[in-house]
C-alpha cells in the first residue's frame, strides 16, 4: 500500500514488532495507530488526529497517537486513548512496566484584546451596516478611498458574531487539525478570521495540493473570510468562490484524492472605488483622464445577500 507523509511510521514499527514477539498481537491489531517516528524513537505529532480519534470511537477501536496530540484526541470521548511520547514508553506501557496517563482535553484561550467597535469614532453608517451584516449573516462589500477604515472595520466583525456552538467548535478544530495548524491540540473556541493576500493562488484559497488540504475558505468555516483589495484578486480565484457561497462546501479534487470540506463563511470584501482610489473627490481624483473608471464587483449569491457601505 502506498502512503503519503509519516502517519504510518508508528503502525509500521508495531507491525514489525508483533512477529518479533516484542508486542502482543491482540493489543494492537484492533487499534487505530498513527504517529511519526524520529531516529531516537520519539513519536512526533501528525495532523488530523482529532478526525482519526472520532473515527476510532465510531468504529469501537482503541487509539494510539503521539503524546503531543493527546489533548486533541481527548475530545473524542468514549474509548481508550494511549498517547506515548516514545516507542520505548509504549512498549513499557504494554508490558506493564510503565503507566501512561490518559490525555485531558484542552481549549484554546479566548481572544485577548480582541478588536472591538468601541475603539472606533465616527463612521456611523458603516458601523450600522457592519452590525446588520453580523446579525443577519450577510456578505459585505466596502468601497472607499485608502485610509477610510475598511480593513479596520472588517477586523472587528468577528467580535460581533455569536460564540461558536460546541458542534461548530469541533468542526472548526477538525479542519485546522487536518491542515496541521492546530496549536497544542486545543479546541478552538473563537470565530475564525482569515485574511489571505490578493496574490494568493486558487489552491491556497480553495484547497488542494499533493494531500488535498483545506484552503482559506475552509479554514474560515463558521467565521469571516476577508478579501482586501478585491479588484486585485484574479478572476479565476474569485470565480472559484461561487460554489462555496452557494453550497457551503468545496470539493477538492486531486489525482490521488477527492475530498469535500465544509466552507460556510461570511465573506467581507473591500476595494477602492477606482484605480487611483479617489473617485468622486475632485481635489485628488486622477487628473489625466476625463473620468476615473470604477471597478466592478459581483452582487448577490445563493447563500446570502451582499450589502455595501461607501466610506468617506
Amino acid at each position: 500500500m502506498s502512503k503519503e507523509g509519516a502517519h504510518f511510521d508508528l503502525p509500521i514499527a508495531l507491525g514489525l514488532m508483533v512477529p518479533m514477539g516484542v508486542v502482543p498481537r491482540d493489543l494492537v491489531e484492533d487499534a487505530l495507530v498513527l504517529g511519526e517516528l524520529a531516529l531516537d524513537g520519539a513519536i512526533q505529532p501528525v495532523s488530523g488526529v482529532l478526525r482519526a480519534a472520532i473515527a476510532a470511537v465510531a468504529a469501537g477501536r482503541d487509539l494510539i497517537c503521539p503524546h503531543d496530540c493527546g489533548s486533541e484526541a481527548a475530545w473524542a470521548e468514549g474509548w481508550s486513548i494511549i498517547v506515548p511520547p516514545s516507542l520505548t514508553s509504549l512498549v513499557n506501557h504494554i508490558h506493564g512496566r510503565q503507566v501512561l496517563q490518559p490525555p485531558t482535553p484542552k481549549m484554546a484561550p479566548a481572544w485577548q484584546n480582541m478588536p472591538d467597535l468601541a475603539d472606533l469614532k465616527g463612521q456611523d453608517t458603516a458601523r450600522r451596516v457592519l452590525e446588520i451584516a453580523a446579525a443577519a449573516g450577510h456578505h459585505l462589500l466596502m468601497v472607499g478611498p485608502p485610509g477610510a477604515g475598511k480593513s479596520m472595520l472588517a477586523a472587528r466583525l468577528a467580535g460581533l458574531l455569536l460564540p461558536l456552538s460546541p458542534a461548530e467548535a469541533l468542526e472548526v478544530t477538525m479542519l485546522h487539525s487536518v491542515a496541521g495548524n492546530l496549536t497544542e491540540g486545543c479546541l478552538i473556541q473563537n470565530r475564525p478570521f482569515h485574511e489571505p493576500h490578493h496574490s494568493a493562488s486558487m489552491t491556497a484559497l480553495v484547497g488542494g495540493g499533493l494531500r488535498a488540504k483545506p484552503g482559506e475558505i475552509s479554514l474560515a468555516n463558521h467565521g469571516v473570510l476577508f478579501l482586501d483589495e478585491l479588484a486585485e484578486f484574479s478572476r479565476v480565484v474569485l470565480d472559484s468562490l461561487r460554489q462555496s457561497l452557494e453550497t457551503g462546501s468545496v470539493a477538492v479534487a486531486h489525482a490521488n484524492n477527492n475530498v469535500t470540506y465544509p466552507a460556510r463563511f461570511q465573506l467581507v470584501t473591500a476595494m477602492n472605488p477606482c484605480c487611483c482610489g479617489y473617485l468622486g473627490d475632485p481635489a485628488r481624483a486622477f487628473s489625466r483622464a476625463p473620468v476615473c473608471g470604477s471597478k466592478s464587483a459581483a452582487n448577490g449569491n445563493g447563500s446570502g445577500e451582499f450589502i455595501g457601505a461607501r466610506l468617506s
